[in-house]
């Protein structure tokens, strides 16, 4: 008797043949119930990862929200899930905002830092460097506020780390392509 086999998930087939990329797809869609769920259940059934996902009405009038999905795999994986999303019912356009850098990405985190003495001047050094906001403090911790590109936030994290990190929110990217049209 032969052991069931699972199917290797997309990630793990695409690796052996492509370098894995980031892309960050925006998706136009009818603001309607259901649709957030269709376009998770699509990634979730087949095996893909959402690293972000942000959505918001974007055009009331017309019912239109934008959900901007941050995933990462093999060029041919990045186009399957272009097309497959494509094929939803309430999705009105998908954009690879990677492709040619035509996408501007921005994300919003809020990072609480605990210190005292040395550690509270590192902290706000530091958060005058990356340009963040103290946005509520107290005499033993900040909250600091910071937009930029997720690398950015990324390296301010772990910067704040051995400070005295004690929590961080993050909103996810936002994205948009540059230029005078729409994408």
């Amino acid at each position: 008797m032969n052991a069931p086999t699972s199917s290797p998930s997309p990630y793990s087939v695409s690796t052996a043949q492509s370098k894995i990329e980031q892309h960050t797809l925006s998706v136009l869609a009818d603001n309607e119930p259901g649709v957030l769920a269709r376009v998770v259940g699509l990634f979730s059934g087949r095996g893909y990862n959402i690293e972000s996902l942000t959505v918001a009405e974007v055009a009331h009038a017309e019912h239109l929200s934008r959900v901007t999905i941050r995933t990462s795999g093999a060029p041919e994986t990045i186009d399957q899930i272009r097309h497959q999303l494509e094929r939803l019912v309430p999705v009105r356009q998908v954009t690879d905002l990677t492709e040619g850098g035509r996408g501007l990405e921005r994300e919003l985190a809020m990072v609480k830092v605990r210190g005292r003495g040395e550690n509270r001047a590192d902290a706000l050094q530091l958060a005058n460097a990356f340009r963040a906001r103290i946005v509520d403090a107290t005499t033993e911790s900040f909250i600091f506020e910071l937009t930029g590109k997720p690398e950015k936030i990324d390296e301010f994290v772990d910067l704040m780390r051995p400070i005295g990190l004690v929590e961080v929110s993050r909103t996810g990217v936002a994205a948009i392509s540059r230029g005078p049209e729409p994408i």
